[in-house]
């Protein structure tokens, strides 16, 4: 049933009215949908499935109860980037069962020969990935890192440093910040060597089902990213739709993991996340204090204007946006919504928690 309560109309009203310009069949208008289009050429195309999505929807949660839903907040749409806080939990998991327990380990010491012998890779730890500060170079299922280098996204505070794609001096591991797909999809192929298990599996079985999430999620790769493991023959997943695939999910199912981040790692008194691991996504990079692990902060409240200083975000490219929000023991999931405007829909939002209070 939905519910929308008329606390929440102006926010859901407003939201509705700015929908993200991307046409919602990608067929209708390629050169409009998806994020690959700057990317230098041949990699500026998709690898993956793709498919149509609905309209602005989306869910507020407040003390873990349903206050508002709208749009069509089950339908299983593409995702984007939230994805890569989905990685990071999955290497929650891994933590809590004994498979990742240092992430200032190298990865190296535990995954020899999948990309992180080299002299610049080795020094690559767990943490690194999940900074995003890896400054990994190499290819993923033929990707190379360089097309991702220089890349800038609508949350970094920071302004352009050059031309994307363009193979910029690298740095030592952990001492330069860059969001980067790539390297974001090298981690979840160490994921899926730790668990030795398709990572859609792991997150289904570990997390979405205990959840009580529903069905109609999936989570694809790239048509040719396929590797065996153990006799078996598995596809290793992006942390993003940027050239296909990736996470298509509903608005309530993004809310329930949410929850899970909002209550550090329980959900019905058992602990599916260890809370050390959740406390730690949410702490600032040092030299990105904007960034967690696989997540958005808001230090001093400037990159999310409305939102508290403790918020953090899980953020997809398109308009998809999942805000953990301890301030009002909330949690909003917003989908399709320009990101021009966020910070108005946040903002109402955040009027509409002060007057029910």
């Amino acid at each position: 049933m939905m519910k929308t309560s008329t606390a929440f109309a102006e926010a859901i009203e407003f939201a509705t009215a700015h929908e993200v310009d991307w046409p919602r069949d990608p067929q209708a208008d390629p050169a409009r949908w998806g994020v690959h289009h700057p990317d230098p050429p041949p990699f500026n195309r998709l690898r993956g499935p793709v498919h149509p999505r609905g309209g602005v929807s989306g869910v507020v949660l407040r003390h873990g109860r349903e206050q508002a839903a709208w749009g069509e907040p089950d339908r299983a749409d593409l995702t984007f980037s939230v994805a890569k806080t989905c990685l990071a939990m999955l290497a929650g998991v891994a933590h809590a069962d004994g498979l990742l327990p240092d992430v200032d380990e190298a990865v190296v010491a535990r995954l020899p020969e999948l990309g992180f012998d080299s002299a610049h890779n080795r020094p690559i730890t767990w943490r690194h990935l999940l900074e995003q500060t890896s400054e990994w170079e190499g290819s993923c299922f033929g990707l190379p890192d360089t097309v991702d280098r220089w890349r800038i996204v609508t949350h970094d505070p920071r302004p352009p440093g050059g031309a994307k794609g363009d193979a910029r001096p690298l740095h030592s591991p952990g001492s330069y910040w860059e969001y980067n797909d790539v390297r974001i999809n090298q981690l979840s192929l160490a994921l899926l060597h730790l668990f030795g298990a398709p990572l859609d599996e792991v997150f289904r079985d570990r997390l979405m089902a205990p959840l009580g999430a529903s069905t109609s999620w999936a989570w694809r790769g790239y048509d040719d990213a396929w590797v065996e493991l153990g006799g078996r023959r598995m596809q290793s997943v992006p942390g993003g739709t940027h050239w296909g695939g990736g996470l298509s999910i509903g608005s309530r199912d993004q809310a329930r993991l949410a929850q899970l981040l909002l209550n550090e790692g329980r959900h019905e008194g058992r602990e599916l996340l260890p809370r050390n691991w959740v406390r730690s996504m949410r702490e600032p990079c040092a030299i990105a204090p904007f960034y967690g692990w696989l997540m958005w902060l808001n230090p001093q409240c400037r990159n999310f204007p409305g939102a508290s200083a403790g918020a953090s975000l899980m953020v997809g490219a398109g308009g998809n946006y999942v805000w953990v929000e301890p301030e009002f023991d909330a949690v909003v999931v917003v989908r399709w919504l320009d990101s021009v405007h966020l910070p108005g829909f946040m903002t109402r939002m955040r009027e509409a928690w002060a007057t029910a209070a």
